[in-house]
């Protein structure tokens, strides 16, 4: 029977200059990683002194293909021990690792293969490695992109005996490509001391880790908020994780809580809607086995907060220990290796009651009225080290409760995106302040995420957030689930359009033109916006690696016609 690693050690808050250095020290203890699979079982206990072990011995195999220090290497991020392993050979081989995606549950085979040697050509990657079960796979992506080498760990040539190099600081540590890449990907420079300087922040200061501290996750390796937050930063801390495929989660939701529950988990993070799932699974399953009351962090990051859903959560697990305090808003990205700002420890979600009608004309304005209005989570200050700005069209700082443009400082920030000088000059300036992209304000130093500006639909004056339209459609239309509805605005005859689409599970024809006149009047009466509503398939709607509802590549399919004739 194979036994979990211990929890149990002497904390160092990640003051190490590079990843292999911190690999070193955690190699010191009894702590490490523990894989499990898609029925929840453990099937491989990985101590960081075994990980260090094996990664120093697949170091130099990587390096025998005529792969130089520098170079960088595709690797599938599978939730399972050869990944771990290869992501770690690469640091000590100073090869730079760019995680990459796993298959899309509905997404086609073909698409997949271009998707990869796209971001593989991005990357300029001089090797592919993946997991046993997609050999064939990885053989279809080599013949399309020139790889030194391309196959499992096991496949990799003997060692010729090459020096592995010093790991400096400065070096690139890996790749790290948006959620959504896919037609023109951009990857993510991230340097060793950019990582531990994020680490020592969240480690230290924003999670507080204890000694007797684990973490749990489900979230994605090729995901900033997986790879980082219950990857990277958990053994920069010397803290044992336990790592639930992801595929796991979306069968069974209710796997994540048994793993917290059966090793004691404290720390474990979700978007809103990993929390959603499981409460909504609860309502028809026994929960009286959880036990709960250790998750002292239960972290929110990756999409905009709801408010609703982890209200839900919280009442649905109340009886199994689960505490409304354990939550921590927080907010981060890629482009910052992963945190800028978390909510205070104990203090569980605070939020703010916004005038839609005022958040429009960019301020931010408490009010009572719930039917003209939008709730909001503090997201906490920036973490030490860092600052956050709020910023107006001109590139004014705003004053308190000013909605703009956020923009962040800090030594966590990325280089640049890898070989796009100009797109790196776009969003960085010469002065290290990185624009976002995101809208916000501020409010007795905390972040409020309002939005991404991308996304913004501007009506006739108007800032409308395709994220009232959706959640509001999502609320108050019978039958209808978070992350049905996508919302956005397309070039009309006159002005922009509003378009909406809906997944429809099934119904005749008069059902279905029902929906969409409910769907558009509780629209109109809540936004006073005339949409175009338009059906589409369960599960048609595209997602980000992550999880998220993908609103631009809703608007490219619909545009493309993907949707059938536009409505």
């Amino acid at each position: 029977m194979i036994t979990p690693t211990s929890s149990s050690r002497t904390v160092r808050f990640a003051d190490f200059p590079t990843l292999t250095a911190a690999l070193d020290f955690a190699a010191t203890g009894e702590t490490g990683i523990n894989l499990y699979s898609l029925r929840g079982e453990l099937i491989e206990a990985l101590p960081y002194a075994k990980l260090r072990e094996q990664a120093l011995e697949l170091a130099p195999r990587l390096l025998a293909n005529g792969a130089k220090p520098g170079d960088s290497v595709g690797l599938i991020a599978e939730t399972e021990g050869d990944f771990v392993r290869a992501f770690f050979a690469c640091q000590y081989a100073g090869l730079v690792p760019a995680p990459l995606p796993l298959p899309a549950p509905l997404g086609g085979r073909e698409a997949y293969v271009e998707q990869i040697a796209r971001m593989l050509a991005s990357a300029h990657a001089k090797q592919l490695i993946g997991p046993n079960g997609m050999k064939d796979w990885v053989a279809e992506i080599a013949a399309k992109t020139p790889l030194n080498f391309a196959g499992t760990l096991a496949d990799l040539p003997e060692s010729k005996g090459d020096a592995l190099p010093e790991i400096v600081p400065d070096a690139t540590c890996y790749l790290q490509f948006s959620s959504g890449s896919t037609r023109f990907p951009t990857g993510v420079v991230v340097t060793h001391r950019a990582l531990m300087a994020n680490a020592v922040a969240i480690t230290r200061d924003g999670l507080q880790v204890l000694p007797t501290d684990r973490a749990v996750s489900w979230l994605p390796l090729y995901h900033d908020m997986g790879l980082i937050g219950f990857l990277l930063s958990p053994m920069t801390s010397q803290m044992s994780v336990d790592l639930l495929p992801t595929g796991a989660f979306v069968r069974r939701p209710l796997l994540w809580l048994d793993l917290i529950t059966k090793n004691g988990g404290t720390i474990s993070y979700s978007p809103t809607f990993g929390y959603e799932l499981c409460a909504r699974r609860a309502e028809v399953a026994s929960i009286e086995h959880l036990d709960l009351s250790k998750w002292r962090s239960a972290g929110l990051g990756g999409d905009m907060i709801r408010t609703g859903p982890l209200r839900a959560f919280a009442e649905r697990f109340a009886s199994v220990g689960f505490s409304d305090k354990a939550f921590v808003a927080s907010y981060g990205m890629a482009e910052a290796t992963l945190a800028l700002s978390m909510a205070p420890l104990g203090g569980g979600l605070k939020t703010e009651r916004l005038d839609v009608e005022r958040l429009e004309q960019h301020e931010a304005v408490i009010t009572d009225d719930f039917d003209r209005s939008r709730e909001f989570a503090r997201n906490g200050p920036a973490l030490p080290g860092h600052e956050l700005e709020v910023r107006d069209d001109n590139g004014a700082v705003l004053p308190e409760r000013g909605v703009g443009r956020i923009y962040a400082r800090g030594p966590s920030l990325m280089r640049e995106y890898f070989e796009q000088p100009q797109e790196t000059a776009r969003v960085l300036s010469a002065d290290g302040w990185l624009d976002t992209g995101d809208l916000g304000y501020l409010v007795e130093g905390e972040i409020v995420i309002t939005g991404r500006g991308k996304d913004l639909i501007i009506l006739n004056g108007r800032n409308i957030w395709p994220q009232d339209l959706e959640w509001t459609a999502e609320a108050e239309v019978e039958g209808l689930r978070s992350g049905d509805v996508a919302a956005f605005s397309v070039p009309g005859d006159e002005e922009e359009t509003v378009v909406v689409l809906v997944q429809a599970r099934g119904g005749d024809a008069d059902s279905r033109a029902a929906l969409v006149e409910k769907i558009a009047g509780v629209l109109r009466l809540r936004h006073q916006v005339e949409t175009q509503v338009q059906l589409v398939g369960a599960h048609a709607l595209p997602q980000t690696s992550s999880g998220k509802l993908s609103r631009s590549k809703a608007k490219a399919a619909y545009l493309a016609g993907a949707y059938g004739e536009r409505a």
